[in-house]
């Protein structure tokens, strides 16, 4: 018998097909089905043929509505019925006897979906081996396990007791995780692992933020307690922003990406979320706890005794502005040559086609490898080592070609099987059209993001805090992408949700200065805005180097042990994260001041300072106030004048009241009163930038 069947999809009309209920016989559920004029033809013909069947078998007869290969539903014809001895005509039917309604709409979705116009084509297929699978897995979980124990390590060897605090919150945090995948029912992919391996440092991140204030209000005289207090409340509007931007950047990479790639941007977002969570939460309720206890009531405990180490950080960044930029310049200028010139190395993520992944049992040579391939019948092949190399050998490897059919696959694996005993591979094939696609999305998700952090900025800070991260964004973009120009390194789906992840966190650093800046505004009223910016940097560089080498050891971690599947990801990640820490000191600060200094105030404080120590607030060589000489406090050593202004901002900040968390979620700081405020004091700057006063 012919296999084929009678009738198809395209003999339905899609508008006339649905769920329904019986308005004659008893209000059961039923299907309606309603024919093209042929299919209306062939239907009579075939119920005819089935009726008359039935009659002679003495038996109902079946016809089976099949979708994907898989019989969906039987129905039959009555063969008693003498109606319809003819067929069932009028170019409509329906299926009647069904249990439910669910039955009944399970039905004609089905029926609906064979009746879509569309032709369905391949434009991405992924194939791993077994063997393959487990060996990335095994790799990924070794990299994860490395990533979290330097982590914890990192914690305990700088933050001593508040250290182990942190290690116990990374374990609820963790255990916080593994509940999430398993409610969420997550499937974890290996782009997922790297999202999972990254969120730990994003965990640590916020236990730095917060230690580092508790000890700056333990340093200015609080007691521990109401420094553990103080510093979270003061600590959390900065963990927030650096947060929701990350989470941005997460959401927006979810939206755009690849099937690969979304499993990297849920897990990085479910551990941005729980990450918020355990430091907020988790570790201040054990250390309130701990904070009861009379023998916890000691900086030591802390590491706060004393005065704030690492002075040779207390340099001059922004009288040296102009030689940061120059610098980032000329990088810029050598990433875009090399741009222009040597362009990507774009994958067939992009241009589609190919590509065939496998590990080979002994290590073999790049040329013996390429010339077997050739023999194989694939001149045009690329052929790359990848991973570690043994005296020139690999182990790992990478073949791209134009894009083959399914038979070429299969006999491209058993040539590879023949001649290298390859036993573990994976196969991708990607459409040109889909890689087109893939590109122009690419381009959408880092306009977008840009726009989202931009504006999310200026609603959190001011619009002249915002522009400067624009430029220090594309920096770090321009950066990472020009090194991969530069190295030749293949750009993949992954390379660009490394750069989308690039944007969150090269600006947690940067939110940290930013916040900093913005609460000494108003207690160093009288300084140029060059030295509110010395300070500030002077009073977080500590944390943001943290911070950055925090989130740089579960990277590194990814790189190392993580397998060449996962390499290239974290190499990019290595690129922009440290390019990140670089431009949100020497590029987001010193353009920030260049912009305020142009506004009234800040150039009359700018002008007296550059005019020397006469002035009201004269600087000398190490951006510091000149007029203040070195004091020697009680007992203890004589302070520079950097030293002098730095403890002078840490115990204003410390004498400032905490916000609630509630004022700190909900009150940006641009709210109508302070922008009221904003006014009135430009208006005032005004004033006072005029030779006689008021205009009149």
């Amino acid at each position: 018998e012919d296999p084929s069947p009678e009738m198809s999809g395209t003999d339905l009309k899609l508008s006339g097909t649905r769920q329904d209920f019986d308005t004659t016989g008893g209000g059961g559920p039923i299907v309606l089905m309603q024919f093209t004029d042929d299919g209306g033809d062939k239907f009579q013909e075939i119920t005819a043929e089935e009726h008359q069947r039935g009659r002679l078998q003495r038996a109902p007869q079946h016809f089976a509505i099949v979708l994907d290969r898989e019989i969906k539903s039987w129905p039959q014809i009555d063969p008693t019925d003498a109606s319809l001895s003819g067929g069932i005509g009028g170019g409509s039917a329906q299926i009647t006897g069904i249990d439910s309604v669910q039955e009944a709409k399970d039905i004609a979705l089905v029926l609906q979906t064979g009746a879509l116009p569309v032709n369905f084509k391949q434009v991405e297929r992924t194939d791993v081996s077994a063997t393959l699978g487990r060996d990335s897995l095994a790799e990924a979980e070794r990299a994860a396990l490395v990533g979290l124990l330097i982590v914890a390590l990192f914690l305990l060897l700088f933050y001593r007791f508040l250290g182990l605090v942190a290690v116990a919150g990374l374990a609820i945090y963790v255990g916080f995780l593994y509940a999430a995948i398993l409610i969420l029912d997550v499937t974890l992919t290996l782009p997922g692992f790297a999202g999972m391996i990254l969120t730990i440092g994003v965990a640590a991140d916020a236990n730095i933020v917060v230690f580092e204030r508790i000890k700056e209000e333990s340093r200015a005289g609080k007691s521990v307690k109401a420094a553990i207090a103080s510093g979270y409340s003061k600590g959390f509007r900065t963990i927030l922003d650096a947060n929701v931007v990350t989470a941005l950047t997460a959401m927006v990479l979810f939206a755009v990406a690849s099937a690969s790639v979304k499993g990297f941007a849920l897990m990085l977002l479910i551990g941005t979320a729980l990450s918020l969570v355990t430091a907020v939460a988790a570790t201040r309720a054990m250390l309130g706890l701990l904070a009861g206890f009379r023998w916890f009531d000691n900086p030591r405990f802390m590491g706060a005794q004393g005065q704030q180490g690492a002075k040779w950080l207390q340099i001059d960044f922004m009288g040296r502005r102009y030689l940061w930029l120059a610098i980032s310049g000329a990088v810029i200028v050598i990433a875009v040559g090399s741009l222009a010139t040597k362009r990507l190395n774009l994958g067939i993520d992009f241009k589609g086609g190919t590509q065939v992944t496998f590990k080979t049992p002994q290590p073999e040579a790049v040329g013996d490898v390429r010339k077997q391939v050739a023999k194989l019948g694939e001149e045009g092949a690329v052929v790359q080592g990848r991973g570690k190399a043994v005296d020139d050998r690999y182990r790992n490897w990478q073949i791209r070609l134009p894009s083959l059919s399914g038979p070429e696959q299969t006999r491209l694996a058993n040539d590879l099987r023949t001649e290298f005993g390859v036993a573990a591979s994976e196969t991708r094939n990607v459409s040109a059209s889909f890689g087109r696609q893939i590109a122009n999305a690419a381009v959408l998700a880092i306009l977008f993001s840009l726009f989202l952090i931009v504006a999310y900025l200026w609603f959190r800070f001011q619009f002249k805090f915002a522009l400067p991260v624009i430029g220090a964004l594309l920096h770090d973009v321009v950066i990472t992408v020009g090194i991969y120009s530069l190295i030749g390194a293949e750009v993949s789906t992954a390379t660009i949700a490394a750069v989308l992840t690039v944007l969150g966190f090269s600006i947690y650093d940067t939110i940290i200065i930013f916040d900093r800046i913005r609460e000494n505004i108003p207690l160093m009223r009288r300084s140029p805005f060059a030295t509110i910016a010395n300070v500030s940097l002077w009073e977080t560089i500590r944390r943001s180097l943290a911070t950055t080498f925090i989130t740089l050891l579960p990277v590194a971690a990814l790189y190392l042990f993580g397998g060449a599947t996962l390499k290239d990801f974290a190499f990019a990640l290595l690129i922009g994260i440290g390019s990140g820490a670089y431009s949100s000191i020497f590029i987001s600060a010193p353009l920030l001041t260049i912009w305020k200094e142009r506004e009234p105030e800040y150039a009359r404080l700018k002008e007296q300072a550059d005019a020397g120590p006469e002035g009201p607030e004269g600087l000398d060589e190490d951006g510091t106030p000149a007029r203040r000489r070195p004091r020697r406090p009680r007992g203890g050593p004589t302070l520079d004048p950097g030293t002098l202004a730095l403890e002078e901002a840490t115990e204003a900040a410390a004498k400032e009241p905490a916000p609630s968390l509630g004022e700190a979620i909900t009150q940006p700081s641009l709210s109508a009163d302070r922008s009221a405020q904003e006014k009135r004091e430009r208006r005032r700057q005004r004033r006072r930038s005029r030779p006689h006063g008021r205009a009149r």
